[in-house]
């Protein structure tokens, strides 16, 4: 089964996958690197937005290294997940002080660079560089349990460990220069745009043949995943202080914490404690603002944004600093205070 499943992806892939994303055709690294980083739980349609700005502002991996933390969270600025932004960071400067600005050819030694996992580091290594090495995101996961009827729990980490090894017995044996960038790449394109999560193309599928889930009329039950993450709440007031020129107050997120390491209108627990941090004479200024709600991964945050305007000096004992109008768009900022802001 491993040859000719192989085979057929490869096949696949040379004629039905994708070939126009802008991360395709090509073995440089760092743009398959990027574009892992960047596909990471967010959607291709989002990423095509932001890879060729981010290209264009950093063409290669030494001008990301050069680059200051808070011009790379600027530039990834409602892409959230903002840790990829600073271990993306991290990692070009490891690259440039290390390895002299030229990406390890190996999945191992990949792996031991900022914020890149396992399939990451398979993904670049043998779409990039041929190996041999199995990669296994979210997409692969339900195409190859599908395929094998692999029904162990995933949620189990020794079952997780099992799937590795069949993938990896899985991959093509030959002409791996070719047939790995072509099978790699296959693999992902199918569980994009044929084995879909609720409603998948098993017509078109070019595995169809040897899918156990598909003889069993069973697709939507892989793959098996039994703890699920439990979701919580929060809510938080903003204070959304300008002074009368336009002028925001910031302050910077402590790491970790949420939107860790990007500027933030000043965060509190309770209105009162936002009310507390004013100086009395203008606390009759304050001026509460449409609640908004913003999902998370984790959980739900219903954000209550309080508006006042404040000469500079009002706030001239907490910790922040104030931005022009011209300077704040610049920043890395969380999605919905840009958002929130652009739209006064």
């Amino acid at each position: 089964m491993a040859t000719d499943l192989a085979t057929c992806v490869v096949r696949w892939q040379e004629t039905h996958g994708r070939h126009d994303l802008p991360w395709q055709n090509t073995r440089d690294p760092y743009r398959v690197w990027l574009s892992e980083i960047m596909l990471q739980q967010t959607q291709v349609i989002t990423v095509l937005d932001y890879f060729p700005r981010f290209l264009k502002r950093f063409p290669d991996v030494r001008a990301l290294a050069g680059a200051s933390l808070d011009e790379v969270l600027g530039l990834w600025s409602g892409l959230g997940y903002y840790s990829r932004a600073r271990h993306l960071h991290a990692c070009a400067g490891q690259v440039v002080a290390l390895h002299g600005g030229e990406f390890p050819r190996t999945a191992p030694a990949l792996q031991t660079l900022p914020g890149i996992g396992r399939s990451t580091a398979a993904a670049v290594a043998s779409l990039c560089f041929g190996e041999r090495v199995a990669i296994l995101d979210g997409n692969v996961k339900r195409v190859l349990t599908r395929v094998l009827g692999f029904a162990a729990d995933l949620a189990v980490a020794a079952h997780e460990r099992e799937l590795w090894e069949r993938a990896t017995e899985l991959l093509p044996r030959r002409d791996l220069q070719q047939a790995m960038p072509r099978y790699t790449q296959g693999v992902m394109d199918l569980g994009a745009t044929v084995c879909l999560s609720r409603k998948p193309v098993c017509e078109i599928c070019p595995v169809a043949a040897v899918c156990v889930a598909r003889q069993q009329g069973a697709q939507q039950q892989y793959p098996v995943k039994s703890r699920k993450l439990k979701r919580g709440s929060q809510s938080l007031w903003l204070l959304w202080a300008q002074t009368r020129d336009g002028a925001v107050f910031f302050s910077k997120r402590p790491t970790p914490g949420v939107w860790a390491g990007l500027y933030c209108l000043a965060l509190f627990d309770h209105r009162a404690a936002l009310e507390a941090a004013i100086p009395v004479r203008y606390r009759s200024r304050l001026q509460d603002e449409v609640a908004l709600k913003h999902v998370l991964t984790h959980k739900d945050l219903h954000l209550h944004p309080v508006r006042v305007q404040l000469p500079a000096s009002a706030l001239a004992r907490m910790e922040g600093a104030w931005f022009a109008a011209g300077q704040w768009p610049r920043l890395g900022l969380p999605a919905p205070v840009r958002k929130l802001l652009s739209q006064a």
